[in-house]
């Protein structure tokens, strides 16, 4: 029996996600860029932020993100809110619109990946759950713990 590594295992997971959202993405025809998708999962998940940390936690460049976020607020899918630490500063927070349009592009991903996965079995199907739900937890763990370290330091991924 081959002995796991857990950095290898890490490896694949992240590698096969990667595969995974290029082929729903592929299937499904959709033609946005996926730093729309991710900078509203961004905001979702970490809340409102000043443009240069969303660009830095988007993983693009502060030029790029002025780009997204003024065609995001176009479409009435942000935010822009004073910083009530620094009235100078604004603050970008997706809107419910914002997140019905997420909510709705992981839903035709899922729906186009469905047929790739209709033949899992109950056993491979609980597996594949109780696998999301550890990857799940490890995330917010990790998060609650980093926002923890971080309260006297300033923002956190």
């Amino acid at each position: 029996m081959t002995q796991l590594d857990l950095p290898t295992v890490i490896g694949d997971l992240i590698s096969v996600n990667h595969r995974l959202t290029r082929l729903a993405a592929t299937v499904t025809g959709n033609t946005e860029s996926p730093a729309v998708w991710r900078t509203l999962s961004v905001l979702r998940d970490l809340g409102p932020m000043r443009l240069g940390e969303l660009a830095r936690v988007s993983r693009v460049t502060q030029p790029t993100m002025t780009k997204l976020v003024h065609a995001l607020d176009e479409r009435g899918w942000i935010r822009r809110v004073v910083d009530s630490g620094d009235a100078r500063a604004m603050l970008i927070s997706a809107h419910p619109h914002g997140l019905a349009a997420l909510d709705g592009w992981r839903s035709e991903l899922a729906q186009s990946l469905a047929p790739t996965f209709a033949d899992l079995d109950d056993g491979e199907l609980e597996t594949l759950a109780a696998a999301v739900e550890i990857v799940r937890t490890r995330l917010e763990r990790s998060r609650a713990a980093l926002v923890e370290s971080a309260s006297s330091t300033g923002p956190v991924a």
